[in-house]
Order: structure tokens, then C-alpha cells, then sequence
């Protein structure tokens, strides 16, 4: 079924997770300028010193950013499959809503705390508060469109 400009009506839930993978993208920019990983890194060495079981993952520049552009090329690819409300990809769409409002409510919480952990302080603004706030409506939006096209798929599996 198609609108007056022959665009389809159902478009599962494709707008939301194109949205989200702009907010993303524009979140990985947010990150980028603002020195996002000296802190995650001085934070993670800091957890890693004071709890033993706890993961040492400081990584580099170029590995932490070829990671981020990496799963946003991957989600940008299954566009289509959202759009067609794909079955296969509602789960994945859940935890990509999921993961994405998280990471919203760390940069939220970390800027109201003025630090990550107490060794770990803001000069200014956390990095990553900016588009912190767009990363949490995306998904919002997404959780909301999984929800409302549950039962609407146009997939065979």
C-alpha cells in the first residue's frame, strides 16, 4: 500500500532506526572532538586498579573509532531489512535500543556528576553530552516503533 507520492504507508520500523544511526553518528563526532577516550580510558585503568576482575579495555584511537564507525556502517547496511520490519531484526533492533539509551544515561549521569569515577573529573562538559539527548529519543523512537509494528511484519522469516 502506498501514500500520495507512492511512498510506502508501513515502513515498519525504519525511520526510527535510520534516526538512530544518525544520532549515532553524530554521537561517535560528539565523542571524537570532545576527547571522549582519555577519559573512558583513564576511567577503565582506574576500575581495572581497584577491582581485579574487572576488564582492562584502554584502546587506541584508530581501534576505538574503526569499532564505533564499523557497527554504524552495519546498521546503516540493514536499513532495508528495518524498513521491511524484518522478524529477524526486531531482537537486534531491541538491543541496539537499548545499548544506544544506556550509553545516553552514562553521559547524562556523568555530567551531572562532574566525573566518571573520583579521579576521573570534567574540566567542562562531559564528552558526549551533547548529542547525549538525541541518542535518548532515537531510542526511545525505536523502542516505540518496535512496539507499534510488532505484528505488521512483511517477512517470510
Amino acid at each position: 500500500m502506498t501514500g500520495k507520492l507512492g511512498y510506502p504507508l508501513r515502513q515498519g520500523f525504519g525511520p526510527a532506526w535510520l534516526l538512530l544511526c544518525l544520532a549515532f553518528a553524530l554521537h561517535i563526532w560528539d565523542d571524537a572532538t570532545h576527547d571522549f577516550l582519555s577519559y573512558y580510558n583513564a576511567t577503565v585503568l582506574t576500575l581495572h586498579g581497584h577491582f581485579a576482575w574487572f576488564p582492562r579495555l584502554d584502546l587506541s584511537f584508530r581501534v576505538w573509532l574503526t569499532g564505533l564507525l564499523g557497527a554504524l556502517l552495519l546498521s546503516l547496511a540493514l536499513s532495508p531489512s528495518a524498513y521491511r520490519n524484518s522478524r529477524w531484526l526486531r531482537p537486534l533492533g531491541y538491543l541496539i535500543a537499548l545499548v544506544h539509551f544506556a550509553g545516553g544515561m552514562v553521559h547524562t549521569l556523568a555530567e551531572i556528576a562532574g566525573r566518571t569515577v573520583p579521579s576521573v573529573r570534567f574540566p567542562g562538559l562531559a564528552p558526549g553530552f551533547y548529542t547525549a539527548p538525541l541518542l535518548l529519543a532515537c531510542s526511545g523512537y525505536l523502542f516505540w516503533s518496535l512496539r507499534r509494528t510488532a505484528g505488521q511484519s512483511r517477512d517470510p522469516a
